[in-house]
């Protein structure tokens, strides 16, 4: 069986639609996960500035 787009995004749409709980925990808050993130790429970013002093 060949996977061609429209049949993919039809198979992702019904498996979308089938979830019983909206696909999130109700323990997550959006504003601290992206704030962890934001501050874990800046931490990577300051990192890899300090060893990279040749520039």
């Amino acid at each position: 069986m060949t996977m061609t787009l429209p049949s993919s995004a039809t198979a992702l749409t019904l498996l979308a639609q089938s979830g019983e709980h909206g696909g999130q925990h109700a323990s997550l808050n959006p504003w601290l996960i992206g704030g962890v993130g934001l501050l874990g790429l800046l931490t990577l970013l300051w990192i890899t500035t300090r060893f990279n002093r040749d520039r």
